[in-house]
């Protein structure tokens, strides 16, 4: 068994399903979590810790003046991997919910509301 750090070079280029159904291999939280409301907890706690963890990096920036962008892209896979969990749990896929929030934002465009309160603009 190798025990050298996987790269970036070793994985094709996937899709946003296909890094859901990759991803969904190393949910091991289903092994403690066995209700719907246990993992969608799990999931929705895991995705803004992570969120937290990337707000906490770019807060450093105002302070030192300097990006760990390595770190940082890091906590976006992490992030990826909750949102893509989080879609695991709620029946749908990454490309539903991209899709979905492009057909929103154009939307939006198209009505000049993209600035602006509320979610129904």
């Amino acid at each position: 068994m190798s025990t050298e750090e996987p790269s970036n070079k070793n994985f094709s280029i996937l899709s946003l399903d296909q890094y859901q159904l990759h991803a969904s291999s190393t949910a091991i939280y289903k092994d403690t979590c066995k209700t719907f409301k246990e993992r969608i907890s799990y999931v929705g706690l895991g995705l803004s810790g992570e969120a937290g963890e990337i707000a906490n990096k770019t807060k450093k920036l105002l302070r030192d003046k300097e990006l760990d962008k390595e770190a940082l892209i890091a906590e976006l896979g992490d992030v990826l991997w909750y949102l893509a969990m989080t879609c695991n749990e709620l029946d749908t896929t990454l490309n539903e919910v991209a899709n979905i929030n492009l057909y929103k934002l154009k939307r939006r465009q198209q009505k000049g509301t993209l600035k602006g309160k509320g979610d129904n603009r």
